[in-house]
């Protein structure tokens, strides 16, 4: 079974969408939890769905911005104990 023009440029939007839908969860996520993998990879999700022309563009923007902070939360953090990792208590 083929798909034809039409079907294959829906299926590659949607799959824009998703990432950009994708990149922003993880991106949110990753300020809390394990921003040192999940910030990396918000920021390529963010950039494969604004090249592939996602219809979810501010989605992506926040993700592509989400992304980048998880990893200056991460510098933050790594500056102020000289540890990778974080926590809560004292």
């Amino acid at each position: 079974m083929e798909l034809t023009a039409s079907a294959r440029g829906r299926t590659g939007a949607r799959d824009a969408d998703g990432m950009a839908v994708a990149s922003f969860v993880l991106g949110l996520v990753g300020l809390l939890v394990l921003n040192i993998f999940l910030g990396p990879v918000a920021i390529v999700l963010a950039s494969m769905a604004l090249w592939r022309g996602t219809e979810r563009r501010g989605r992506a923007l926040l993700g592509l911005g989400l992304g980048v902070a998880d990893l200056a939360v991460l510098a933050a953090l790594v500056s102020a104990d000289n540890t990778v990792s974080w926590t809560f208590g004292g």
